[in-house]
């Protein structure tokens, strides 16, 4: 199983890793939700749907479906310090 935005818990990050589809949308690519990017699940609306990241210092609101789509490399905390 592949770790996706959408498995991250609140104030995790990881880097994007790749797309599963290449059915992204432009705007989600122009705020800058591209590969190599850092992503950190900011927070979850009460029915869990959407969840708010952080990319590049944009809070973008997404759908968990979308966020399913987006592969990452969780960053480590203990490693990371």
């Amino acid at each position: 199983m592949e770790f996706t935005v959408a498995h991250l818990k609140r104030g995790q990050r990881g880097i994007i890793k790749e797309f599963a589809e290449d059915l992204i949308p432009i705007k989600l690519l122009e705020l800058g939700c591209l590969p190599g990017n850092e992503v950190e699940l900011v927070q979850v609306a009460p029915l869990n749907d959407p969840i708010y990241i952080n990319v590049n210092g944009s809070h973008i609101a997404i759908r968990r479906a979308m966020a399913n789509k987006i592969a990452l490399d969780l960053i480590d905390e203990t490693t990371a310090l």
